[in-house]
């Protein structure tokens, strides 16, 4: 789904080879707004035209606020083979986009995957001082998954393929093609581990999560919550909420969480 009115621009990451376009797309600050710009992480496999990515868009534009939606490598409307993603490599190209766009105030809203990858960006963040992040969304949110979701439950059969092919399939319940992950996803999982001690994001948190999500058990959302003894969390438990939290009232939570984020934070320019 491609926005008419802010139409999907190109950066180029990586060189030689290894160069991959991201496609990106991207909602001005009214003239004279101040406030957080709004930036969209999607999950494993999703894209930037997903429903509440598209929402959260639609909040922006209502409230004059600067939006970033953009997809990894191999996502959606990026270049790349999705094959060669890792935390690392999707990582580095959400700082990619963020040095290309300078935004100075961040609101990071980041769905399954997309929640690891946004905690990751605020330790990056710290140490390159080139913009804060000032509020957390995240929704249903996946940090650690290949090595505290996926690594515990490999089947012979999927140890066998990762060793043997590199990779391993299983179905997917979101799309015809079959989720594939790979050994060098996985081994890059190691090295981007959060949940290993206490988390300073220095921000305020709101966890969204379903009480029914098949794909990241609650009890996830809880494990989170203690490595982040310092922050002010809230945790909204959706009872009989999926994984993809995409109804009419889990996207309404996801945008008065960013809400009550974007318009308590201490205005600053985008």
């Amino acid at each position: 789904m491609q926005n008419s009115e802010n139409p999907v621009q190109y950066i180029t990451v990586g060189n030689d080879d290894d160069a991959r376009n991201i496609g990106i797309i991207v909602r001005p600050a009214k003239a004279g707004a101040t406030g957080p710009t709004l930036l969209w992480l999607g999950g494993y496999r999703s894209d930037m035209s997903g429903t509440k990515a598209v929402e959260l868009d639609r909040f922006a534009s209502e409230h004059g606020l600067a939006c970033i939606r953009f997809d990894y490598s191999g996502h959606g409307v990026s270049g790349g083979d999705f094959t060669k993603g890792t935390i690392s490599r999707w990582l580095d190209e959400t700082l990619a986009v963020i040095a290309d766009q300078k935004p100075k105030s961040i609101i990071a809203i980041g769905s399954s995957m997309g929640g690891w990858i946004a905690l990751r960006l605020v330790q990056e963040l710290k140490k390159l001082k080139t913009a804060t992040i000032d509020g957390l969304v995240l929704i249903a949110p996946a940090p650690d998954f290949t090595a505290e979701l996926i690594e515990p439950n490999l089947s012979d059969a999927e140890k066998a393929s990762l060793a043997e092919r590199g990779y391993f399939e299983e179905p997917s319940e979101y799309s015809p093609e079959p989720n594939i992950f790979t050994r060098a996803l996985i081994e890059d999982g190691r090295e981007n581990r959060v949940l290993k001690g206490m988390i300073e994001t220095g921000c305020p948190v709101h966890i969204l999560q379903g009480g029914q999500d098949p794909d990241v058990p609650y009890t996830h959302a809880l494990r989170l919550m203690q490595f982040l003894p310092a922050d002010d969390v809230v945790l909204t438990m959706i009872q009989d909420g999926d994984h993809r939290l995409s109804r009419p009232q889990d996207i309404e939570r996801m945008l008065q969480a960013v809400k009550d984020m974007a318009f308590s934070a201490k205005p600053q320019r985008s």
